[in-house]
């Protein structure tokens, strides 16, 4: 099949799946952890039209590369996992989204692939000096079976400021967004039925092109591709149990702490290691300067509560600006709470009522237990704090359609 602004690549008729439009319970997991229902393959031999108009469905970004008025015979159906059974792991799915630069920095038209390994240079710059970012956003499926994209174009505002600190060429906000809903759509079947779980897309930016001294590579290359997932962390919706590490550190001022490149995750699978092995969930990193104030957990964002007041450390450059917190600090604010940016100490982490992580993948994770120099603190009786709850499913309702999105900060696609 040809596309006039996305080249499929290697498709033939039925090979684009989509799922059939399944319902369940109107709240959010967090609060129902166990659904018995299963869910069977509705198969429908029907003719899809894939446009632009389908795929930017309710999009406000202008179109660049899309899918052309070709009709394809497709079969309807969801994918055949346990949706009942879902972790956060590696579910190879149908296609993925391919566009590279070119060498005046900007981008071709992308193309839809089949999943699959890539081809990379030896000398590429992705694999000799890192020259590497990634994005995390979900795609979640409605009662009416629509699916919701939740505020692409931060992450694509995210990856070009990591692209100029990195020295990358990076995609157009438009061209992310675009890259997203064309890999989403094409991947419709692997969006989990509503309720148990959501499609985790995984923008890639790499340098591709050779490079054999030290210096920009010569061509990018941007990747889509997607994977059903369910929780993060395998406590699931238990509260997890952090170790504060006070001799390895994440980030530095001056450094990439701030930008979402692949050696910040790297560097921290070490010490990660070592408190997963002592029987704690992961790390919660200090300052490198003081080293006595809060930043971030490996992958996640911090927040803590003391009365009606919710501190979380201020985004400074060693700090990577979560879109989920800064959805989070929107939504509690909404909600009345006075939330403040800034320094916070260890101390005032020892002294909170509640604790809680942010970030894509985990959306808000209660903290049950924070271990300081030996010493364990405990929170809200190992059990979910009322504000952490309360905010993780304004969220997340918002996220799944459930509620009215007066933030505007959904996309529909259809």
């Amino acid at each position: 099949m040809e596309t006039s602004g996305a080249l499929i690549a290697g498709l033939q008729p039925n090979h684009l799946l989509a799922p059939s439009r399944h319902a369940t319970s109107l709240l959010p997991p967090f609060f129902s952890n166990k659904r018995s229902s299963s869910f069977h393959s509705l198969r429908v031999q029907k003719q899809v039209n894939l446009t632009s108009s389908n795929v930017m469905a309710g999009s406000p970004v202008k179109r660049d590369a899309t899918l052309s008025d070709t009709y394809v015979t497709e079969t309807s159906e969801l994918a055949d996992l346990d949706w009942d059974n879902l972790g956060f792991g590696f579910q190879p799915t149908d296609y993925m989204y391919f566009m590279k630069s070119t060498k005046d920095g900007f981008f071709s038209k992308g193309e839809l692939q089949r999943f699959g390994n890539i081809e990379l240079n030896p000398s590429a710059g992705v694999l000799n000096y890192g020259q590497g970012l990634f994005e995390g956003l979900k795609a979640y499926r409605k009662q009416d079976g629509s699916i919701l994209l939740f505020r692409p174009e931060e992450n694509a505002l995210r990856m070009q400021m990591g692209a100029e600190r990195m020295c990358m060429h990076a995609p157009t906000v438009e061209q992310f967004v675009e890259g997203v809903k064309i890999a989403v759509l094409a991947n419709k079947r692997w969006v989990p039925p509503m309720g148990k779980g959501s499609l985790y897309i995984r923008p890639l930016l790499m340098g591709s092109g050779a490079v054999l001294g030290l210096a920009p590579a010569p061509e990018y290359t941007f990747l889509v591709y997607v994977c059903p997932v369910g929780n993060y962390f395998k406590e699931g919706l238990a509260p997890i149990n952090l170790v504060v590490e006070t001799e390895v550190h994440r980030a530095t001022p001056g450094g990439t702490g701030g930008v979402k490149t692949i050696g910040n995750y790297a560097s921290v699978l070490k010490a990660q290691t070592a408190a997963k092995a002592k029987g704690y969930t992961d790390v919660l990193y200090l300052d490198s300067i003081h080293k006595k104030y809060l930043e971030e957990v490996s992958s996640c964002n911090l927040f803590i509560v003391k009365d009606n007041t919710i501190l979380t450390p201020a985004v400074e450059g060693t700090i990577l600006p979560g879109i989920t917190r800064k959805s989070i600090i929107d939504v509690a604010r909404s909600q009345g709470f006075k939330v403040e940016e800034r320094l916070v100490s260890v101390e005032e982490l020892l002294d909170a009522d509640e604790v809680f992580c942010t970030g894509t993948a985990v959306v808000v994770s209660p903290v049950g237990s924070i271990t300081y120099h030996g010493e364990r603190v405990t929170y809200g009786n190992n059990g979910v704090g009322i504000v952490s709850q309360q905010l993780y499913a304004s969220l997340t309702r918002l996220q799944m359609g459930l509620t009215e999105d007066k933030m505007n900060w959904t996309m529909e696609l259809k």
